[in-house]
């Protein structure tokens, strides 16, 4: 992907030097999250809805029960677009016109398809978990024959996107940075807290190394 092939749908016409179109940086936007958006048709009306996703290559898989209504509206479709976005920090300028938001955003254009083999749907659902937390397939049980059956699965290649950053401090109107206003960046992290242990635990058993790997903590 570069800058000239853009598309009208996919060229980021507002600020454009914010503006990323190669597959380096669309990856690392979309392998830095397990949250996206999903934009789709449901008898003619638009719908979004949050899902968990994970990328390999240039296919990102998305997964819902059999029935699920955004699946069932997915594969009837041409295209549909994703959306991931990280919150860096929050930009505050001089005046309220200006205030802003620094952020990582990626818009993906792809084409759906329904994956019905069994083994390559189970792939799919070991990509997302070991996307959302990684180490933790070999942890748990893995999915039965009959919870895979009703499970669906869409591969949707990517065939074309954008991806927006934007960093640094407030960029406020020359006549307003000697305000006595105070102005500046609110960082924000994203980070695990201390893990809470179901209660339904049967015998004792210590944190997973899943999870201790999430929380940077060492065996």
């Amino acid at each position: 992907m570069s800058n000239k092939k853009a598309s009208a749908k996919s060229k980021i016409m507002r600020s454009p030097n914010r503006a990323h179109y190669d597959k380096a940086t669309l990856n690392d936007v979309l392998d830095a999250g397990y949250l996206c958006h999903v934009s789709y048709l449901f008898e003619g009306a638009p719908v979004i809805i949050p899902t968990a996703y994970a990328r390999q290559g240039t296919i990102i898989y998305i997964h819902g029960a059999a029935k699920n209504r955004m699946m069932n509206s997915i594969n009837k479709q041409q295209q549909v677009c994703i959306a991931v976005t990280h919150l860096d920090g929050i930009v505050l300028a001089r005046s309220a016109f200006h205030h802003s938001f620094n952020y990582r955003s990626a818009v993906v254009f792809g084409t759906p398809k329904k994956i019905s083999d069994a083994q390559e749907k189970t792939m799919a659902l070991k990509l997302i978990t070991e996307n959302i937390l990684p180490g933790r397939w070999q942890e748990v049980r893995e999915p039965s024959a009959k919870e895979i059956e009703i499970t669906q699965v869409i591969a949707i290649t990517i065939d074309e996107a954008s991806v927006k950053i934007r960093s640094g401090a407030p960029i406020d109107d020359e006549a307003d940075y000697d305000l006595p206003v105070w102005a500046g960046e609110l960082p924000i992290k994203q980070y695990f807290q201390k893990p809470i242990t179901d209660n339904r635990l049967t015998q004792e058993l210590p944190v997973p190394k899943s999870v201790n790997k999430a929380l940077k903590i060492k065996e």
